[in-house]
């Protein structure tokens, strides 16, 4: 598909705050031997590229497992698990150490490629590695002696800080060296989830077959919080257990947002970093879509979002000026930066009711129940007003308003200033809803 050369403006526009955003950030991206066996895998190094030309510092991991276990069957020896950890031999670590300086040949060629007309020319990129990842042995679980199987100890935090100050992207293996000289196989994830955690970065990307984390129906999320990834990990998924662990540990440690992408995609990297709705999965410390009072610096959003169903009479016509003398009323969606959705609470205290208004969604992101988080939100703050009933006045929504319990009422029904207030020629509907007991106790 052409893009047209408007088009191509647009997308540098709108990439251009995530640019500034990421600049001078942190990222550990980890990948396992399977995408380094996919045909994007050279497409996901220049894109790679491309972070570190625009200012990321990056970390890279990278996992082995298909091509050790190639070398192991060439060898004719068994490749042995247990709860999914290899259980790596004296043999088997031979190939584990040639497997993972094969990868990291390849890895560290393609990240100098510079050929005219490639994506890499004039890159001049510096890849570094080393001893950076000090490991110790499993030992023996379960009665297994995992032998030269190993957990990381600690990372070099100084060293890897080192080359990323000097403006090198950081390589690390699967494997980790002890201080008695000791070579260890180690869970590529975990290194990565240490190496996160003890640098403080600001992302942890995690490369995964699937265009993201998938729930039981196989359907793609693209988004979780926190406080959801602990159901996701005691599901039956087709998501990889390490990845999920490595994901929940590090937002655990205040890793504030963890990505997953895939491998198989064509700039799926790209577009979840520089597009406001992302390719994969967001996982965060807190809801990427954030339920929130507006403020004084929300009124340009608000507006924007409004205005389109003020033109077509679905809302009633607010001013700028009476938005920004209002705007205390209001609570928003705020989507990364973007007001998606609004509602606004005027409470009429000696009635004990309040009116329920100026409800929208943007049409690009209606369909995800942001309706029914804003309606919560509202009730919530009704009910902290010592409020009993809610109410709204609508001319095309009624049936949503039913789906979320409210029952047709009339004018009559409406304190007495509203009342005053009423429009008879655009004849609203009046339907309320009353604040059960049931929502006072889901609030406390």
């Amino acid at each position: 598909m052409m893009v047209s050369l408007q088009d191509s403006v647009k997308i540098i526009r709108n990439s251009a705050p995530y640019i500034n955003a990421h600049r001078g950030k942190t990222f550990v991206i980890v990948f396992g031997g399977e995408a380094i066996e996919e045909a994007n895998f050279a497409n996901i190094i220049h894109d790679i590229a491309l972070l570190s030309s625009l200012g990321v510092r990056l970390v890279l991991v990278h996992g082995a497992r298909p091509q050790i276990d190639s070398r192991v069957a060439m060898r004719g020896l068994a490749s042995r698990y247990h709860d999914g950890v290899r259980i790596t031999d004296k043999a088997t670590l031979e190939c584990v150490k040639d497997a993972a300086g094969s990868v990291r040949s390849q890895i560290e060629a393609l990240l100098t490629m510079g050929l005219a007309n490639s994506p890499m020319h004039g890159a001049h990129i510096r890849v570094c590695s080393g001893n950076l990842v000090v490991a110790m042995p499993i030992g023996v679980r379960d009665g297994v002696d995992f032998e030269h199987s190993g957990q990381v100890r600690r990372i070099d935090v100084d060293g890897i800080r080192d080359h990323l100050n000097d403006g090198s992207i950081v390589l690390l293996s699967m494997m980790g060296y002890s201080s008695t000289g000791e070579v260890f196989n180690l869970v590529h994830q975990e290194v990565a989830m240490h190496t996160a955690i003890s640098l403080k970065a600001d992302k942890l990307i995690c490369f995964t077959s699937a265009s993201g984390l998938v729930d039981e129906q196989g359907t793609m999320l693209p988004q979780l919080e926190y406080s959801e990834l602990e159901g996701l990990i005691a599901q039956e998924t087709p998501n990889d257990p390490f990845t999920l662990r490595a994901i929940q540990q590090s937002l655990l440690a205040g890793i504030p947002r963890c990505h997953c992408v895939s491998y198989r995609q064509d700039g799926a990297l790209l577009q979840e970093l520089f597009t406001r709705d992302g390719s994969g999965t967001l996982i965060a410390s807190h809801h990427y879509e954030q339920v929130r009072r507006a403020t004084i610096e929300d009124v340009g959003g608000i507006l924007n979002l409004i205005d389109p169903l003020e033109q077509k009479g679905i809302l009633v016509k607010r001013s700028r000026e009476l938005l920004e003398a209002e705007i205390g009323q209001f609570t928003v969606i705020d989507r990364d930066g973007m007001i998606v959705a609004c509602a606004a609470l005027y409470p009429y205290i000696e009635e004990r009711c309040g009116e329920v208004a100026c409800v929208a969604t943007h049409s690009d992101y209606r369909g995800g129940a942001r309706g029914e988080r804003l309606m919560r939100a509202m009730k919530k703050q009704a009910l902290k007003l010592g409020l009993e009933r809610i109410f709204v006045l609508t001319t095309v929504t009624a049936h949503w308003f039913m789906e979320q319990g409210f029952t047709l009422s009339s004018p009559d029904s409406l304190p007495e200033k509203k009342k005053r207030l009423y429009n008879y020629q655009r004849n609203s509907k009046v339907f309320e809803l009353a604040l059960t007991t049931t929502e006072q106790k889901m609030r406390e």
